[in-house]
Formats: structure tokens, sequence, C-alpha cells
């Protein structure tokens, strides 16, 4: 009878059976493709930027309009000035209620003051619109932008010489009130512009 040199022959089947293994996911782990490096991040998914010729970028809005960088640059010039003159709007409101008040919570100097800064910030905006170049398209925009800022010159300057005048009230109330219209007016037409931008491109 022949002897077994190994009484336990099955034990090196495991082994062989792991080194198999680790051979084969060896080899399959090197045919895999590399990994990629870069990342895209996504930022809003309603908008996005997009790098323009100029070296500007240019804004998308609603995912599907893009603004050119000029065009965007004038509607953050008619924002700004909007946002100046609506702070002029409440001053000249605060200032006429509280001189209209019995008794009076801001005396004739202080009122006299107050308006003529308001004069004077006012001119200074519609100087700035009328210094502004339209892109194509918006030209009635500006015109309509310009017209309301004129307007509020105007009504402010009435406020104040009805102020110094003799008059009752009547008159510095109702150019104040037009100087509100005028305000009203021009931050509509602002959004009336930015639509008409956002149809245009």
């Amino acid at each position: 009878m022949a002897v077994n040199p190994d009484p336990k022959p099955g034990r090196w089947i495991l082994p062989l059976v792991i080194l198999g293994m680790i051979a084969f996911t060896y080899f399959f782990v090197r045919e895999l493709p590399e990994a990629s490096t870069q990342t895209t991040l996504v930022a809003n998914p309603g908008s996005s930027t997009t790098a323009g010729t100029g070296g500007g970028s240019s804004t998308t809005v609603a995912g599907t309009t893009v603004i050119d960088p000029e065009t965007q640059a004038y509607l953050d010039a008619i924002d700004q000035i909007n946002q100046d003159l609506q702070v002029q709007r409440t001053e000249i409101v605060t200032v006429n209620t509280a001189f209209n008040q019995d008794p009076r919570e801001v005396e004739f100097e202080e009122a006299e003051q107050r308006f003529e800064a308001v004069v004077t910030t006012t001119q200074a905006l519609a100087d700035q619109m009328r210094g502004l170049t339209p892109p194509a398209g918006l030209e009635a925009n500006q015109t309509a932008l310009q017209t309301a800022l004129d307007t509020a010159t105007t009504s402010v300057n009435a406020a104040l010489e009805g102020l110094r005048s003799t008059d009752t009230g009547e008159q510095r109330n109702a150019a104040v009130d037009a100087y509100v219209q005028a305000a009203t007016d021009y931050e509509t037409e602002v959004t009336n512009t930015l639509n008409a931008a956002t149809s245009n491109a």
C-alpha cells in the first residue's frame, strides 16, 4: 500500500483560490480608466455667467437669455440711480410731512436745508442719467427714464420755491406729490428696461 506523503492535500486549495483572486483583482484594477481630476460645479440652475469678449461677464436670465456686459453695466447704472432716487423720495416726504405738523416737527431753516439737499442730489442723478448711452433697442426706455428724472428735478425745485413763498402749502404739497410720482415712474421704467433688455438679448 502506497503511503500518502501529505495526509491533508485539501489544505492547499484555499490558499491557491485566495492567491488567484488577488491576482485577478490586481490585473482587473490596472485595466480600469483613470478618474478625471476636473470637477464641474453647478451653481444656480436658473442662471449662469459666461465670459464676454471684452473680458467682462454676461448674465443668463432664466437659463435662456444672455445679457452682454455693456447692457448689464447700463442696467446696473440705472438701478443705482433708482436706489438713490428712492432715498430722496423718502427724504422729501419725511421733511414735508414734519413741516406740515402742528406744531411743526421741523422748522423752516431745517426744512429749507433738507429740501436744498434733495434738489442738489436729484439734479446730479438727472445729469448722471443724461450721461448714459443706452444700448441698442433701449433708446425709448432711456427717454422715459430721463423724463421721469427731469420731472423730479422740476418738482423738487417747485417744492423749495413753495416752501420759501407765502403760499399756505398748496404749491409745496403738490410739488412733493409730483416728485413722488416721478420717482415711482422712474422705478417702474427701470423694470420695463430690464424686461426690454432680456427680450432684445
